[in-house]
């Protein structure tokens, strides 16, 4: 009984740390200034606490659905919370009159047109798509 309990334990871990590997890319305009970001700073980029990129352009953030399995691996890996958790914060800061998330697109390949043609964009796709014509960002 104990064995049964140890291996289900383990299992569960094990299914964890993989569902939370960093399965992304964060992709941005070629305009912005910036080729890394720490996980804190992409965090408050996409929670539109940081509004600007070094030298004044305004941040431009851009989400996958909810229901996406990149977003659910970003929200994990870069907020640590999930993606419904995300969705909560972001329903405060609508409640309160403070703040509006960023849009949300569809696809992998919506997010890289939107992020190739709007100046001070930032999203993330998943880590197998082709990131032609966008700046790929290390976060750590």
């Amino acid at each position: 009984m104990k064995t049964r309990i140890l291996s289900a334990m383990v299992l569960a871990l094990a299914v964890s740390a993989f569902a939370s590997g960093a399965d992304f890319r964060v992709v941005a305009n070629n305009s912005v200034p910036v080729s890394s970001l720490s996980k804190k700073a992409a965090s408050d980029l996409f929670l539109k606490k940081t509004v600007k990129w070094e030298g004044g352009a305004p941040v431009v953030p851009v989400d996958q659905l909810e229901s996406s399995t990149v977003r659910q691996g970003f929200s994990k890996a870069v907020h640590g919370k999930t993606a419904a958790a995300v969705k909560s914060y972001w329903n405060q800061q609508i409640f309160s009159g403070r703040d509006v998330p960023p849009i949300e697109k569809r696809s992998d390949a919506e997010v890289l047109a939107f992020v190739r043609s709007t100046p001070g964009a930032i999203g993330y796709v998943s880590e197998s798509t082709a990131t032609d014509g966008v700046r790929v960002l290390t976060v750590n």
